[in-house]
Parts: structure tokens; C-alpha cells; sequence
């Protein structure tokens, strides 16, 4: 059987070429874990967010019970009720308003710290977002090497890049 030989004509070995590849490799892999990580946190941002909601609901349920009790105690004093059963549907009532106001303030704070802390996810979020953004366009200017043969593309790229990572670093700080 005949050996068969392939040639390769103008596929000159290309180090910038293979430089800027291997530049364009790490820049992929950098976006990768930092969309990753913007998609998490504005994942974490829904949820703490939804949990606030659901503790302010919670709140304005145990506000209407407290208002309630209230009510049931300014209708003792305006109607003038006396008796064993009055003061005892007083008393009863006036537990039940301390109850309900503590907690109202024990789930207003619960309400708070969620809220603090979806509006923090989203701070971090963002700067995952705009270092995910400028890790994108490093990636596109480097590689437009390879249409255009000039290394003013991944150097412009490398700058986003660096900028990009950094920005997104800034989002573990926050």
C-alpha cells in the first residue's frame, strides 16, 4: 500500500497567532466563571428579595391582627361593657396586642435584613455584570486578530480584559 503524503502550502507556523489563541482560551475561561457568578447572584438577588416580600407580608398580616385587637378594645370602652366578661375579653385582648406588636417589630427587622441583603446581591450582581460585559468585548477585539493581523486588537482586548476581571472582582468584595 502506498504511503500517502500530505503537504501544506502557506500554513506557515504562526506564534503571535498561537499567542493570541491561547490569550483568547484564558479570556473565554475567565467569562465563563464570572457569568457563572452573575448568574448566581442575581439568582441569590430573587430569592432574598421574594423572602423580604414574603416577611413584609407577614408583617402587614400580624399589623391588621394587631389593629383588630385594637379595634375589639376601643369597642370595649365606647360601648362601656362592665362585667367579669368584659374584663376578661380586656385583658385577653390587650395580650394578644403586646404579642402582636412584638412580632411586628421581630418580623420587621427579619424584613429589613432580607431586604439588605437582596440589595446587596444585586450590587454584586451588577459588577459581575459589567466585568462579564468588558470580559466579552476583550474576548471579540482578540480575536478579530485573526481577521486582521494587527496586535493593536488583543492588546485593546487584554486592557478590557484585565479591566473586566478586576471589576468582577470587586463584586466578592461588595
Amino acid at each position: 500500500m502506498a504511503e500517502l503524503e500530505i503537504h501544506h502550502e502557506g500554513h506557515e507556523s504562526d506564534p503571535t497567532g498561537q499567542m493570541v489563541g491561547i490569550l483568547a482560551a484564558v479570556l473565554a475561561v475567565a467569562l465563563a466563571i464570572v457569568s457563572i457568578m452573575s448568574h448566581r447572584t442575581h439568582t441569590e438577588a430573587i430569592i432574598t428579595k421574594s423572602e423580604a416580600n414574603d416577611a413584609w407580608a407577614h408583617y402587614q398580616a400580624t399589623r391588621v391582627k394587631s389593629h383588630n385587637v385594637e379595634l375589639g378594645l376601643n369597642l370595649l370602652l365606647v360601648l362601656g361593657a362592665k362585667g367579669e366578661a368584659a374584663e376578661r375579653m380586656k385583658a385577653d385582648n390587650e395580650g394578644q396586642r403586646k404579642k402582636y406588636e412584638n412580632q411586628g417589630k421581630e418580623i420587621q427587622q427579619e424584613a429589613e435584613h432580607d431586604g439588605a441583603l437582596s440589595r446587596a446581591a444585586e450590587h454584586r450582581a451588577l459588577r459581575y455584570d459589567l466585568g462579564e460585559g468588558l470580559l466579552e468585548i476583550a474576548l471579540v477585539l482578540s480575536s478579530i486578530y485573526f481577521i486582521a493581523r494587527k496586535m493593536m486588537f488583543p492588546w485593546i482586548g487584554v486592557i478590557a480584559g484585565v479591566a473586566g476581571i478586576a471589576i468582577a472582582l470587586t463584586g466578592l468584595a461588595v
